[in-house]
């Protein structure tokens, strides 16, 4: 998953300064953003009003697009460090290639899950061969420093565990849910999960009081603690919740987002997670001359190159609203 723009923004994110620590509702907008060629996806964070939620940095919501004479999503080689990016469908397919030779397609409810460490490239494409829609949501989690640097690695789990209630069945993603465990790999308290809610459901799903979360809508009308919560837009929650109030009036799915606080104060640039100025410019020096971030073999084009950096310094400041 690529941060495709051209000027992106410095997003500076963590600390606990601004995390709220009682239950709220804030409703969150989303921003249209163009990835590759033909996608459009609307991005709920980083929001100029909530930069992460946990250790979750970067959540983009795509589709249900038409692509039945379309390529779908093109996206071409481009590099990570410093985060875990999570790729999450609920219609057609994803090619995931990456700079360690991993060739993997991601279905529906199947996790795509790559921890990009101290470096690694990857590539993502709708197959030649593919389903009518494409819909889904792609998102990534900070690595925290202690873990930040280390091997790169792919995951691909396409059986993951369920915990289910009367109208509501939810698929674990990362973390635990309701004593349901996900087999990817984690480096912070965190939970993810996709809740697929009947029509005239309503359940109240256990949650942890240390961590703060956010529900992003994918499909349906679904009421979240009694908000109304529409496709594309996210809700946030805040802290100290025991349990979550769910509703649906038609049959509805919707991602929740959680974990502990994230204590660490990180800078985010382009598809780069670090703590300095300086890592930054490093790794962009690296993509741009071919070394540390490996070669993505396979892909029929270019890589991605990378954006002008800003002409000022960038400084990790915590959770800048």
């Amino acid at each position: 998953m690529s941060n495709l723009d051209r000027q992106p923004a410095l997003s500076v994110c963590g600390g606990r300064g601004f995390v709220v620590a009682e239950p709220v509702r804030e409703l969150l907008s989303p921003r249209t953003v163009r990835l590759g060629e033909s996608t459009e996806v609307r991005r709920l964070l980083p929001n100029l009003g909530r930069r992460m939620v946990g250790a979750w940095a970067f959540v983009d919501h795509y589709g249900p697009d038409d692509i039945a004479d379309e390529p779908g999503m093109q996206v071409a080689p481009h590099p990570h460090m410093g985060l875990q990016t999570v790729s999450w469908l609920h219609q057609g397919e994803v090619l995931h290639r990456d700079s360690l030779g991993s060739l993997q397609t991601v279905r529906p409810r199947e996790l795509g899950l790559m921890t990009s460490g101290r470096a690694i490239s990857h590539s993502e494409e709708t197959p030649r061969a593919h389903s009518r829609f494409l819909h889904g949501a792609q998102l990534w989690v900070a690595l925290p420093d202690a873990h930040r640097t280390v091997e790169p690695h792919f995951q691909h789990h396409a059986d993951l565990p369920h915990a289910t209630a009367p109208g509501l069945d939810a698929t674990i993603i990362l973390g635990e849910l309701d004593g349901a465990v996900s087999p990817g790999s984690t480096y912070t308290p965190i939970v993810g999960a996709d809740l697929t809610l009947t029509e005239g459901a309503e359940a109240r799903l256990p949650l942890n009081p240390d961590f703060e979360y956010a529900v992003l809508s994918m499909s349906g009308e679904a009421y979240v603690d009694e908000v109304p919560v529409l496709p594309g837009s996210m809700l946030y929650l805040g802290c100290g919740r025991a349990e979550l109030p769910l509703r649906a009036t038609s049959d509805a799915s919707v991602m929740l987002l959680g974990g502990e606080p994230f204590e660490e104060e990180i800078l985010m640039w382009w598809n780069f997670v670090a703590r300095t100025n300086e890592e930054i410019q490093q790794a962009r020096s690296d993509w741009m001359t071919g070394s540390r971030f490996g070669e993505v073999k396979g892909y029929d084009g270019p890589p991605i190159p990378a954006p002008e950096l800003p002409g000022v310094p960038l400084k990790a400041r915590g959770r800048v609203r």
